[in-house]
């Protein structure tokens, strides 16, 4: 445990080297601390945290720097968020109630330009229910499937047959789909499918076994589903543009998604604002990049997550701030747009 005074200088070296991006020596610490200490406890107290492995010091420099647990210490005990700082309706216009796409990709665009970091959204995962299905012939062995979920997301597909229906049968394999199965799951409807289709007649029942084949692929979300906006910020963070290598595990990072995926999907477990620095998370090991998230809702129901994601050098009670306001603006214009 740390006393009062190694905590008060900890949070004064933190909030210094988050300001300024210097290595912060003992004189410095003194004056922004505000504690009457002679230099020498400063270096005592100083050498104690590093022992503790809370800062390092750099070779070319005589002053120190914040570890990953370091800045994790202070997140968790030392940090105080003011609120009210930004102004909500100045961030929301940006994100009015429309299709879901784009309020996904306009809010990844307004944490990137609020953060001046990298803007994350885990668009929502897609409702595996149908509420209706039609077929439509478009010309012969080519028809066009229409898929619309309960929240009102259209899906249209052109499905290649090995055998030509009339307009007629496919209208009574959609009223058959529709009477029997609308509301359940596709993967309900598939394994009900699969007994009844002996009682249909053989070209209709392969026709809906092929729909519901495409429903399945169209109603899932995919490994790919997160919307990712200003990589490019991080070229001129100071951190990263001296060390090629760091940048390049990054944009590899952006380039998969399929870790940010895992770790936006670990964060929409918890609720409210969740921080990982420097590599804590596994499925973001870079030690220099630390990632704020926060779940967002569609009525009351957890959808996804998005988040900011920058170096561990970031002033981490405004990402919190713009996280948690973030949420709630994409939260309101999805809900909303249900609703509307």
């Amino acid at each position: 445990m740390l006393d009062d005074r190694a905590k008060l200088l900890l949070k004064a070296l933190v909030e210094r080297y988050i300001a300024d991006g210097q290595p912060v020596g003992s004189r410095t610490l003194s004056r922004a601390s505000g504690l009457d200490l002679s230099p020498a406890t400063i270096r005592n107290v100083m050498s104690d945290l590093e022992e503790l492995g809370l800062i390092a010091s750099p070779h070319t420099s005589a002053g120190r720097i914040p570890t990953a647990r370091g800045y994790r210490l202070f997140v968790d005990t030392m940090l105080t968020v003011q609120r009210g700082e930004l102004v909500a309706p100045e961030l929301s216009s940006g994100l009015s109630p429309d299709q879901p796409q784009k309020v996904i990709a306009n809010a990844a665009h307004l944490l990137s330009d609020l953060s001046h970091f990298v803007g994350v959204v885990m668009a929502p995962k897609r409702s595996s229910v149908f509420r209706h299905i039609e077929f439509l012939r478009l010309s012969e062995k080519r028809l066009l499937v229409i898929i619309v979920t309960p929240d009102g997301d259209v899906q249209n597909r052109v499905l290649f047959t090995p055998t030509d229906y009339t307009q007629s049968q496919l209208i009574e394999a959609s009223n058959y789909l529709n009477q029997h199965f609308a509301g359940l799951a596709i993967e309900v409807v598939r394994e009900r499918l699969l007994t009844e289709v002996e009682r249909l007649r053989d070209e209709i029942g392969s026709l809906m076994k092929a729909a519901v084949q495409f429903s399945s692929e169209a109603l899932q979300p995919g490994e790919g589903d997160v919307v990712i906006s200003g990589e490019r910020n991080l070229l001129s963070v100071s951190d990263f543009s001296s060390d090629m290598d760091n940048l390049r595990r990054a944009f590899d990072l952006f380039e998969q998604k399929t870790q940010l995926v895992r770790l936006l999907d670990r964060s929409a477990e918890a609720e409210g604002v969740r921080i990982y620095i420097g590599g804590e998370s596994q499925f973001v090991p870079i030690e220099e990049l630390s990632v704020v998230s926060a779940p967002y809702e569609v009525d009351g129901q957890i959808v996804g997550t998005l988040g900011v994601i920058g170096p561990t050098r970031m002033p981490y009670d405004r990402m919190i701030q713009i996280v948690d306001i973030t949420a709630k603006l994409v939260s309101n214009a999805l809900s909303h747009r249900n609703n509307g």
